[in-house]
């Protein structure tokens, strides 16, 4: 598949928060938020352009009662000491708002077979409003990196890492390395959620997604070295505007809430992400259903930074 460096690829339509994971079987395993918010799906394919028309499997569907009831969004899939897991946000039934962390595992070869066995929510500092967990390895230490609320400030969601002790806990306290600041993070709402990973040129990158989800939406980059502590806020920098948003001349509106991959050679970088191809929304943007996962070639700076 040829990912252009200018205008993105449509990979598959109607998914929003997408992510695609490659792993050493050769298969890219593709999962995203459907619009109705019900349940989680799994796909996959040889290549990025096959995942559009890739059998489609529901391995897990939302309680009709309690935790785990309602809003289902933004799961990845991971493959971890042998094991697949996935996580994801959810509500509860009766409380739609009262969103958390959940994680699935399977233990089978290929994660659209067999049954997905629940872990149950991943506990935080706080109990408060939670989603968009990732998952990454360091120089032997495993970090879980989430957007949550903050009970103790007015906003809506700032960005936390921890270690963690097992595939499904963390174990030490949870430290907040972004919070939304800036006008471009504030706009309908004040956010930061959808983080991703990439570890390049010896740095640590963090991209993210900031405001409501409209065509306000847009993808800000934190950065720290290697060779810092990832658990000290002051090892992340934040850049002062946003590393990708709205362009009206090619029709897309809102992008963000993006994933990393490779193409197989596996030097190529892309990013998936979703956008809209037009601005203007009935009702609620986040029940519009027409977020595409678009894919596109990442390129870099002559100083090691990516360029979205």
């Amino acid at each position: 598949m040829t990912v252009e460096t200018e205008l993105p690829t449509l990979l598959v339509p109607q998914r929003a928060d997408p992510w695609v994971y490659l792993h050493d079987d050769g298969y890219y395993y593709f999962t995203a938020s459907v619009p109705e918010y019900d349940r989680i799906e799994l796909r996959r394919a040889r290549s990025l352009c096959d995942l559009a028309t890739a059998e489609t499997v529901t391995v897990w569907r939302k309680h009709s009662t309690g935790p785990m009831g309602a809003h289902i969004w933004a799961p990845e899939i991971h493959f971890i000491d042998g094991a697949w897991y996935i996580y994801f946000a959810a509500g509860e039934a009766e409380k739609v708002w009262d969103i958390r962390i959940y994680v699935l595992t399977n233990a089978s070869a290929n994660p659209l077979e067999d049954e997905w066995t629940e872990l149950g929510q991943l506990k935080t500092q706080f109990e408060s409003f939670a989603l968009d967990a990732t998952t990454f390895e360091h120089r032997g230490t495993r970090y879980l990196v989430w957007a949550q609320h903050n009970p103790q400030r007015a906003d809506n969601t700032s960005l936390y890492i921890a270690p963690m002790d097992t595939p499904s806990s963390i174990g030490g306290p949870q430290v907040e390395i972004s919070v939304p600041e800036l006008d471009w993070e504030q706009r309908l709402y004040k956010v930061n959620e959808g983080p991703a990973v990439l570890k390049r040129n010896g740095r640590i990158f963090i991209s993210y997604s900031a405001s409501g989800t409209n065509h306000h939406y847009c993808m800000g980059l934190l950065t720290a070295d290697e060779e810092a502590d990832l658990l000290d806020p002051a090892s992340w920098k934040k850049s002062p505007e946003p590393v990708l948003c709205t362009d009206e001349a090619n029709n897309i509106f809102g992008p963000g809430h993006n994933s990393f991959t490779t193409l197989p050679d596996g030097t190529t970088d892309v990013f998936v992400f979703h956008y809209r191809p037009y601005k203007e929304i009935v009702g609620d943007p986040l029940y519009d259903p027409n977020r595409h996962a678009f894919a596109k070639a990442l390129t870099w700076t002559d100083d090691g930074r990516p360029q979205f």
